[in-house]
């Protein structure tokens, strides 16, 4: 289990960021500011600080740390370059370019080196080290750790001297030198406490849980992995929580006290779903599965496994994109190689042509024949690659957006884009959990992908974007990639088509299947979309508007369309409303709710 990129990005901004939390309101009043200014001078180059420290959008954020870089230029506070160098820095990394990240942090070190501020240069080397630490490249992660461990030694910053000692840690124990990160840990726990870091704390409590786990000294693994979650459910910290609670059901399987090791994977399991932690999802998966395989309850364990293939499936493998680069890379050198061939063939020819007429005849011949050949070598070879790349190309198509599958083909990379206004629809399932546990497997996978089947085709009809499914949920979005500007009209009549398909179901449901019911609920607002992860990754979606539309959705009752404020009044010319009231929304107050009739 990886929680190294977590772990390590929460730390790397509680260094790089001084202790300052994002704030977005505040960037978004000091951006009004910046576009009425009319001189390049301090007051707006600190503006342009605080914009991109507080942009919560790191495409954004980098968008303001490139204006600072370009715009201070020449400036005899060389502060703002190194400021804007290290907010590139940290927007690169928390959008997954690591390699521009780097790049960055290396130029604000290079400022820090001239200006000799040793707080600063320790901060900087930690930030380096964790990005090598998150590719996996301990041996440079060690080496910068150490660097600016022993530069903020001789310095008053304790937040970031023990967070570098915890993340070097951290790596060994990802490297299972197990001795070491204890030697690590200890001495970070003890700079936490007495600087009463609580997030620090609570992190060094429990991955010091996962090292005595790893050695099998199970009853201190308990006691400090308890110990961080304690810490961690203060804070409201809950993806550590979900990983140190997986950990805390092998300590129990070893055991063999399998009903506690059951309990702890399912919540781990319970808090991954509801925050939609999509490695912790299917780790948990996979947990119950062999937990529940290894007591015998094979029904539950390959309902297990089906949830777990059902998550895998829908999450695909970047080399196989890889392996379609190197295909067409194969061709175009194959293809080089021909022409030389050919050649070398031609300066033959022409010196054999001097012996006489008739031999050159002869080897016109046998010439003419090889190229017959060979050309019809290449036909083939070129048929064949071009079926296995379209092959290809449908499946990334499946799986992604055409705009987001070409620019991934093109820069291997996908960038993040921000939409003002997208309608995104929830749907799901009457009692499904409950439905689920009477039914066979193979009969609840039938049922789903029944349904979701039918979804698929309502979503293509009318130009919405699939998103996800999480277990019998289903989500989607219109207006991504130039939809057009009817998105959420088109959202609620498909949600329409969605009700007519239960109904037509429940009234000639196919042989062997009982019919379920749905509730459905739409959101309009903005969104960032873009593609997550660096071994997998998957397109989705971000923002407020996403939360709103699941309230929407487990607010409706079954067999009816719930819509908030902001589609209503897109839609109240085309659709007759029902005003349901204002109803209590957890984290949002009250919200306004209608139904579509």
């Amino acid at each position: 289990m990886k929680i190294r990129y977590s772990i390590s990005i929460c730390l790397i901004f509680c260094i790089t960021n001084f202790g300052k939390a994002q704030n977005q309101t505040l960037a978004d009043s000091l951006k009004v500011l910046v576009s009425q200014s009319t001189t390049i001078d301090s007051v707006y180059l600190k503006l342009l600080v605080e914009i991109s420290f507080n942009e919560s959008d790191p495409v954004v954020s980098e968008e303001y740390a490139d204006s600072l870089i370009s715009k201070s230029r020449g400036f005899e506070n060389t502060n703002y370059q190194f400021n804007g160098y290290l907010q590139k820095g940290n927007a690169n990394v928390e959008q997954g370019n690591l390699k521009e990240g780097l790049s960055a942090y290396f130029n604000a070190l290079e400022i820090c080196l001239e200006s000799n501020n040793k707080i600063l240069e320790g901060q900087v080397y930690g930030s380096i080290a964790d990005v090598y630490s998150i590719s996996e490249d301990y041996d440079n992660a060690i080496k910068y750790y150490n660097k600016s461990i022993t530069t903020l030694r001789n310095t008053s910053d304790k937040e970031s001297l023990s967070s570098a000692i915890f993340n070097a840690g951290d790596t060994y124990f990802y490297q299972e030198k197990y001795d070491s990160a204890l030697i690590y840990f200890n001495e970070a726990g003890e700079m936490f406490n007495e600087i009463n870091f609580q997030l620090g704390k609570a992190y060094n409590l429990g991955n010091k849980g996962m090292v005595y786990a790893k050695q099998g000294k199970h009853k201190l693994a308990e006691e400090n992995l308890l110990a961080g979650i304690r810490i961690l459910e203060e804070t409201e910290n809950y993806y550590p929580i979900s990983v140190y609670l997986t950990s805390m059901s092998d300590i129990y399987h070893e055991r063999h006290d399998h009903p506690k090791a059951l309990k702890f994977a399912e919540e781990s399991l319970k808090i991954a779903l509801q925050y939609g932690y999509k490695d912790q999802i299917s780790d948990a998966y996979l947990k119950l599965y062999e937990f529940n395989k290894h007591i015998g309850d094979h029904e539950t364990a390959l309902s297990n496994y089906v949830e777990y293939e059902t998550y895998k499936d829908s999450i695909i493998n970047i080399e196989s994109v890889r392996d379609l680069a190197n295909q067409e890379a194969d061709f175009e050198l194959s293809q080089k190689q021909l022409e030389v061939d050919l050649l070398e063939q031609e300066k033959k020819t022409q010196r054999i042509t001097i012996i006489g007429t008739f031999i050159t005849f002869v080897l016109s011949g046998l010439m003419a024949f090889f190229l017959y050949r060979r050309n019809r070598y290449i036909k083939r070879t070129s048929e064949i690659i071009a079926a296995e790349k379209e092959k290809s190309d449908k499946l990334l198509l499946n799986i992604l957006p055409e705009e987001t599958a070409d620019e991934l083909k093109e820069k291997g990379f996908v960038d993040a884009r921000k939409y003002n206004s997208v309608t995104v629809i929830f749907t799901d399932f009457k009692d499904f959990t409950s439905y689920s546990q009477d039914l066979d497997p193979s009969e609840l996978v039938k049922s789903i992908h029944y349904y979701f089947s039918k979804f698929d085709e309502i979503m293509d009809k009318h130009n919405i974007e699939k998103i996800k499914t999480i277990g019998d949920a289903y989500m989607c979005a219109g207006g991504l990639h130039q939809q057009g500007e009817n998105h959420a009209e088109n959202c609620v009549r498909a949600a329409q088509d969605i009700i007519k398909v239960m109904i037509e179901t429940r009234a000639h449901p196919p042989e062997g299947m009982n019919p379920l019911n749905i509730r459905i609920g739409i959101n309009t607002g903005p969104v960032v979309a873009g593609v997550v992860g660096t071994k997998k990754f998957a397109y989705d979606i971000w923002g407020d508007v996403v939360n709103v539309a699941s309230r929407m959705e487990s607010n409706s009752e079954m067999g009816k369309i719930n819509i908030s404020e902001s589609t209503y009044n897109l839609v109240k010319e085309k659709f007759n409303c029902t005003y349901r009231g204002e109803f209590e929304v957890k984290n949002k107050g009250k919200l306004k709710m209608f139904y579509v009739d």
